[in-house]
């Protein structure tokens, strides 16, 4: 056959003519611009003019690499020190998260705990709501007068002034990090305990073993393989958090990379935020691949199949009441005590004052007053909280239609080229930007779009920049769930309307859509909400006019305007949960079953 010929047959098939055009559009959304950062990091950028001695802008140099990994003191302080941190924190992150949440989905599963449905449904909230959400609750409980410059709840209520290790750095980056993920890792280990057959703990029971060597000998071995899967995506995502060390650890200086890299980014050394951001790209990368070859190798050791038993619970006897009503005051204090901070922090007129008097609408309804925020209005009476408002929904929903049919389309055309090495290298490239740390890839994007590119203009500063790094960043979630919907579909359903002559696109609208509606429309709505509450990605890519509620509230917490930050992040916590709730009501799908990061 000749290659024409070839060619004709393969523009026949709508999935091939799909698989080819997304493979050159992710060569240039996803490779591309990693080039391009590459190259990043050996250019003169025009602020660094004064700095690299008789070199003019665009000169090559490797003035940056040196900086950051051979120039001593340094190198000390703009790298190693953040990376310790970073490496650090995301470490007993890691640990408290898989304790907490490895603990409370062991007793939800194999105890006869009670109030399981409430603690469940509860616990997750952390996880769903946005990530920096707790390190404002933490702060506007724990601040001093010292480095925060008023009390916090706990001081006005208890008389007891809370010590700056407690109040800002290492410690509560880490509690809060932890108790961030814990959901995530109930989520998966959970999974994993409610599915695993029960078989061989039921013989073991009818053996008479001991409940602790039950769990040491069988089900500990059986579950470890999540548990370190949980680790690994755990990690790489502590290690990618920027909301919570600049909540937290900015105040006293204690930096991690992507707090490093936004500060760099944002000052005379962008050079510098490239190589970190590249130095994290390699890391998450890494990981990921590891976390993926390691899932891999984890079938090929599986020993239990088969549909599980049931198994009957372990009772917890006279420690039922107490473990009951402590995981319960714990997910009360995680998930619902924020939302109350929140509220009252946003009615206060002087920060760290509860007395009744005190109380205000200035916030919420006041009009500007020059003494108060800059004469800022209250957020409902202020046109820039409803353009942000404006700007984070219509970015949402753009993102979300983008991404959501591009990953429908790829996850349709993937599992029909199944087995391909076309395929095979679209679902990698759609899955690339799922290893990139937000803000590494935000930066990413800043370095490309920064100046004109083949036939696009320069895109900094534009709404169509966070449409597009928005959209190739939460592909990954889209094309999953795409690649699922068809793997559930009998191809024989598609065929026998090939067969009577229907053509592709009525195929794919009046049957295969309708019959995989929720699994398609979580591809959309997973993105929605976590364009809606993401800050790392966006924050370096924002101006003026495109700002959006995530990036206004971390500009509010910049300026101490703390009541305005408050507020901000109740409405996005409400927003989230709202539609979520309607979500999940309507299609079964919610962001707690997804993959977000």
């Amino acid at each position: 056959m000749t290659i024409g010929r070839q060619l004709r047959a393969f523009s026949r098939k709508p999935h091939n003519v799909i698989l080819a055009v997304l493979a050159v559009l992710l060569v240039f959304l996803t490779l591309f611009p990693l080039i391009s950062l590459i190259r990043d990091t050996v250019l003169v950028h025009p602020s660094e003019v004064m700095s690299v001695r008789g070199a003019k802008i665009g000169d090559i140099t490797n003035f940056h690499w040196r900086k950051i990994f051979l120039d001593g003191e340094t190198s000390l302080n703009i790298f190693y020190r953040p990376f310790w941190n970073t490496i650090m924190t995301s470490l007993w992150s890691c640990v408290v998260s898989l304790l907490l949440g490895g603990s409370v989905a062991w007793l939800i599963t194999r105890s006869d705990l009670k109030w399981k449905s409430f603690i469940s449904t509860t616990f997750i909230l952390p996880y769903i709501m946005p990530s920096w959400t707790l390190a404002m609750a933490w702060r506007n409980f724990f601040r001093n007068r010292l480095i925060g410059g008023a009390q916090g709840l706990f001081t006005a209520i208890t008389g007891i002034e809370t010590a700056n290790w407690f109040a800002y750095g290492v410690f509560p980056i880490i509690v809060v990090q932890g108790l961030h993920y814990a959901p995530f890792a109930y989520i998966l280990i959970g999974g994993i305990l409610r599915n695993m057959d029960a078989n061989l703990e039921e013989a073991a029971v009818i053996l008479k073993t001991s409940r602790i060597k039950i769990f040491c000998r069988i089900t500990l071995p059986i579950v470890m393989p999540a548990v370190l899967s949980t680790f690994l995506l755990v990690f790489s995502s502590c290690m990618s958090a920027f909301a919570v060390p600049a909540f937290l650890g900015m105040p006293v200086r204690f930096q991690v990379l992507t707090t490093q890299l936004y500060r760099t980014l944002n000052g005379l050394n962008p050079g510098y935020g490239y190589i970190m951001a590249l130095v994290m790209i390699v890391i998450g990368t890494g990981i990921l691949m590891f976390q993926q070859w390691f899932v891999g190798k984890r079938r090929s050791f599986t020993t239990v199949t088969g549909k599980s038993s049931n198994i009957s619970l372990v009772h917890l006897k006279n420690l039922r009441l107490p473990i009951s009503i402590i995981l319960l005051v714990l997910v009360a204090v995680v998930a619902i005590l924020p939302l109350i901070s929140f509220t009252i922090e946003s009615f206060i007129m002087a920060p760290g004052d509860y007395s009744l008097k005190n109380f205000t609408l200035q916030f919420w309804a006041g009009a500007g007053r020059e003494d108060i925020g800059g004469g800022e209005p209250g957020i409902l009476r202020n046109q820039f909280i409803y353009l942000g408002l404006w700007n984070s929904i219509r970015l949402s929903v753009v993102v979300a239609v983008i991404s959501g049919t591009v990953g429908a389309l790829a996850g349709y055309a993937i599992v029909r080229r199944r087995g391909s090495k076309l395929s095979a290298f679209v679902n990698n490239l759609a899955f690339f930007p799922y290893l990139m740390p937000s803000m590494a890839f935000g930066a990413v994007y800043l370095s490309m779009f920064a100046r004109p590119v083949l036939f696009i203009p320069a895109l900094y500063g534009s709404f169509a920049l966070l449409v597009l790094v928005g959209s190739v960043k939460y592909l990954p979630f889209a094309s999953r769930s795409g690649m699922n919907a068809m793997l559930q579909l009998s191809n024989e359903i598609e065929e026998a309307a090939l067969i009577v002559g229907i053509p592709w696109w009525k195929r794919m609208l009046r049957i295969i859509f309708p019959i995989q509606k929720a699994s398609f429309l979580s591809g959309y709505l997973l993105p929605f909400i976590s364009c809606m509450r993401e800050l790392s990605l966006f924050v370096l890519l924002i101006v003026p006019s495109t700002r959006i509620l995530t990036t206004m509230l971390f500009q509010y917490n910049e300026k101490g305007w703390n009541q305005y930050a408050n507020a901000i992040n109740l409405m996005i916590i409400l927003i989230v949960l709202l539609f979520n709730g309607v979500i999940n009501k309507l299609t079964g799908a919610s962001i707690d079953k997804g993959i977000g990061g």
